[in-house]
């Protein structure tokens, strides 16, 4: 069975970053249009901020050229721009392994959100395994940074985790990403706990908690009644 995740990119590097930096007040939603060669046209959806500021970020930005405004609906627009450099060429002085970002090209996977922040990007996808999904999470994660923000199994109805403190939220996360649910484990529960900064025995009882919740929207429910 596939799986679904949503997940931060903290690089400074990806394309139209440097706009949306430039207009933090604005949501940037990017699409790559991959059958025009080597540098795929890029459709911008702007949703907020103002529209002088916006076109003014986007004409001053190094790596977008021939911005066009094809539509618009309230205070949505719609640009096209061409990309000033391959995804190779702008990424490659800042990435360690530029073959495995053209690796990732050709995974199973569909990126089917792309929103640009201040900082990098928040992307969400269908990847057809969880090797898949590891193979974009470790090279990210080796070459610029990784965050998980979900990842459920395809088909599920929602996500779960909504009832999730924010504090048993950060400490799932930080646990996956250090590798403390690795096997065999990457991290220790000090390793984490440094990484949080609170002590082994808050970040053990967040975890605790975190995982019960889990279970209680994921498994506890299929479970049958017990019997008296």
């Amino acid at each position: 069975m596939g799986l679904v995740a949503e997940f931060d990119i903290p690089c400074e590097h990806l394309p139209a970053v440097g706009a949306a930096a430039s207009v933090p007040s604005a949501t940037v939603v990017l699409e790559l249009q991959f059958n025009h060669g080597d540098r795929p046209v890029f459709l911008l959806t702007v949703t907020g901020g103002s529209r002088d500021e916006i076109e003014a970020a986007i004409a001053d930005a190094d790596d977008l050229t021939d911005c066009t405004l094809v539509g618009r609906a309230g205070d949505t627009r719609r640009y096209q721009a061409i990309p000033a450099f391959s995804l190779e060429e702008q990424l490659g002085p800042h990435l360690d392994d530029l073959s495995g970002l053209t690796a990732l090209a050709t995974a199973d996977a569909i990126i089917e959100r792309i929103e640009v922040t201040p900082d990098g990007w928040t992307q969400t996808g269908w990847f057809a395994d969880r090797a898949t999904f590891d193979e974009f999470r470790t090279f990210w994660q080796r070459n610029s940074g990784f965050r998980l923000r979900r990842l459920t199994r395809d088909g599920a109805p929602e996500p779960p985790g909504d009832g999730l403190t924010d504090r048993q939220d950060e400490a799932l996360r930080t646990a996956y990403e250090l590798g403390y649910f690795d096997v065999p484990r990457g991290a220790s529960l000090e390793d984490v706990a440094a990484e949080l900064g609170v002590s082994a025995s808050s970040v053990s009882e967040r975890l605790r908690r975190a995982q019960t919740r889990l279970v209680e929207e994921t498994v506890a429910p299929t479970w049958p009644p017990l019997l008296d």
